[in-house]
């Protein structure tokens, strides 16, 4: 039969596999027995939909057979299988759209594992296999069908025989090699260790022929070999285990093993739960955003288990979105076989769960922020602005619960600090929660509009997320301290130079720039907070200038939205000097001395100019 090709970024990928460019490549045997599981899974979730279908537990397991004579592995399952269609479509391509563009892009660490992240686990195989066979029979089916691969170059489906329904995969192994030891996975005893270290939470059998010595009959110190059937794995779900029992090391393997995460996840906690509701559960929050995590393709939610047996991989009412990034499961003898989405939604005992649950992450990000400042900013750095859009929506109906778990950049600290730490050394004069919105720190800490609240040794907090302003003003206030942008049109800070008198003084040149500059601007008029800059644009209502880019960015915004623009003049600087002299003299220079003046603020602001062409064309002629 003609050997059919890889798509050409599967080749791509299945190339890495087989150059061994991640660091552990026993995890191939972690990969290839979860796969196994999911395949009996699957017959139990096809008996539950199906009641001609009979499931008995005992029918399923898992089998790893080593041959050291002919150099293969075999892990064989007794679960769904595949059709001969199902075989092209699950082993011909390998991955996601854009998988390889995530590694090749260094958006993750080189020694990071990315196997089964997209999909490959299968393909971890190659990594200690020269070719790999794979026998399948699919349940209902008479007939089975045989997948085979040297790597790279493709791969052949043909017909087959196989007695029982389910799966077999045969590694044929790569020789060993004085860097790398392929021999190891022929050894039982290191399998053995394999499969308690990844794959002991794994709730069927895994099972293998061990050899083992017994005394003969008749003699005191003759020993001789047998082989006798070995089950490898304890198949106690970890989370019914007591946390006497357990290590950190036993919550990170399980944490792996199920795919939550593919480095140790930052923090993990676990609940059981007896009481008018009893439930067990284990909470982790990774180490880092998944790459899809601020996309419409992540999908929340925590397993969601019945006595042990799943019957929810990704139950979204358990968490709310602004915990969204949690992984882990939920076991409850409160809940049916065969409960749907529907009547989850309505579930009672779901709903207390998911409340405790949400009272339960608060409390141990609190822990972690108090007792473990460094880890908790990690965690921030990943997941803050999922937290921030939980205090925008639902009209800041979640304030109570994220407002103490908020963490803004600091031009005092020079670090991320939370509200509570700012209002603990806010002055004694300070009416106001000082904020800056922009692009970057750098950028906002020379904001010429941070000048008179800087001088009064305030502190400001940096909004570098476009969330950041838009969930302030859902909050409102913080510990009866309100926000106030430092580019508000009245920062309400009493100075000793005022400049009331010299806007009432150049009332004429202000109205003159004023109408020069037409509707760009509400106001022209000099300026209370600058000291050193000549000129800065203030904002009056309810939108900011930041807010006016990022809601102008949407792509479904109605309609340009724009900030009511006040063009403020430093009446101390020489450029006021030669603004009023034009004004005397020569009303078109003043013309050009405003635009100027104006666009130096815009794009200070980092907003766009309408003409640069003219702009620079100005600039030339004044100079």
């Amino acid at each position: 039969m003609a050997k059919k090709q890889f798509k050409s970024e599967s080749k791509r990928l299945l190339n890495l596999m087989i150059n061994s460019i991640y660091t552990h490549k026993e995890i191939f045997l972690r990969e290839l027995i979860s796969n196994a599981n999911d395949a009996i899974d699957k017959s139990y979730f096809m008996s539950l939909k199906d009641k001609n279908i009979v499931f008995n537990k005992d029918d399923f397991y898992i089998r790893i057979t080593p041959n050291e004579e002919e150099r293969t592995l075999t892990v064989s399952d007794t679960g769904i299988g595949m059709s001969k269609d199902e075989l092209d479509s699950n082993l011909g391509i390998i991955a996601k759209s854009g998988s390889f563009d995530f590694k090749e892009n260094n958006e993750i660490k080189e020694d990071v594992d990315i196997i089964g992240q997209f999909g490959v686990g299968f393909y971890s195989a190659f990594m200690v296999s020269e070719k790999v066979t794979v026998i399948s029979k699919k349940a209902g089916s008479e007939e089975a069908f045989k997948w085979e691969s040297t790597g790279a170059d493709g791969y052949t489906i043909t017909p087959c025989e196989k007695d029982k329904i389910g799966t077999d995969i045969i590694m044929k192994l790569k020789p060993s090699t004085d860097d790398e030891d392929y021999d190891e996975f022929l050894d039982a005893y290191n399998i053995k260790s394999l499969v308690k270290k990844y794959s002991d939470f794994i709730k069927y059998p895994i099972k293998m022929m061990m050899k083992k010595r017994k005394l003969k009959e008749g003699t005191k110190n003759e020993y001789e070999e047998y082989f006798e059937d070995e089950i490898l794995n304890s198949m106690v779900p970890i989370w019914r285990k007591n946390k006497s029992e357990l290590k950190d090391e036993d919550y990170e393997n399980f944490y792996m093993e199920k795919h939550f995460g593919y480095e140790k996840p930052l923090k993990y906690t676990h609940i059981s739960v007896e009481g008018i509701v009893s439930y067990n559960a284990i909470l982790y929050i990774p180490a880092r955003a998944p790459f899809d995590f601020y996309t419409k393709e992540f999908e929340k939610g925590l397993e969601l288990y019945s006595n042990g047996v799943m019957i929810m991989k990704k139950c979204g009412e358990l968490l709310p979105d602004y915990f969204g990034f949690v992984q882990g499961l939920v076991d409850s003898p409160d809940f049916s076989l065969n409960i749907s989405r529907e009547v989850l939604q309505h579930d009672k005992q779901l709903q207390f769960i998911a409340k405790k649950l949400k009272e339960k992450i608060k409390s141990e990000l609190l822990t972690m922020l108090k007792d473990e400042r460094e880890t908790y900013e990690k965690f921030f750095q990943n997941f803050g602005r999922t937290l921030k859009y939980g205090l925008y929506s639902e009209w800041g109906s979640n304030k109570e619960t994220l407002q103490e778990l908020v963490m803004f950049y600091s031009s005092h600290e020079k670090k991320l600090v939370t509200l509570d730490e700012y209002t603990a050394r806010m002055k004694e004069d300070q009416k106001y929660i000082y904020y800056a919105a922009g692009e970057s720190v750098d950028k906002l800490s020379k904001l010429p509009q941070a000048e008179l609240v800087s001088d009064k040794g305030y502190e400001i907090l940096y909004f570098i997320d476009e969330i950041d302003e838009f969930a302030i003003k859902v909050l409102l206030n913080y510990k009866e301290k309100e926000f106030k942008n430092i580019s508000s049109s009245d920062l309400d800070i009493k100075t000793e130079d005022d400049n009331a008198d010299t806007s009432e003084e150049n009332k004429e040149l202000f109205s003159f720039m004023k109408e020069s500059l037409g509707d760009k601007v509400k106001e022209v008029r000099a300026s209370k907070r600058l000291k050193t800059h000549p000129v800065c644009l203030a904002t009056e209502g309810e939108v900011s200038i930041e807010m006016e880019k990022v809601l102008n960015a949407m792509p479904d915004n109605p309609a340009d939205i724009h900030a009511e623009k006040i063009l403020e003049i430093n009446t101390n600087h020489p450029i006021f000097e030669k603004l009023k002299d034009s004004y005397d003299n020569d009303k078109e220079r003043l013309k050009k001395l405003s635009s100027v003046l104006y666009n130096q603020a815009m794009l200070i602001e980092g907003l766009t100019i309408e003409d640069p062409v003219q702009y620079a064309n100005d600039v030339y002629e004044l100079i």
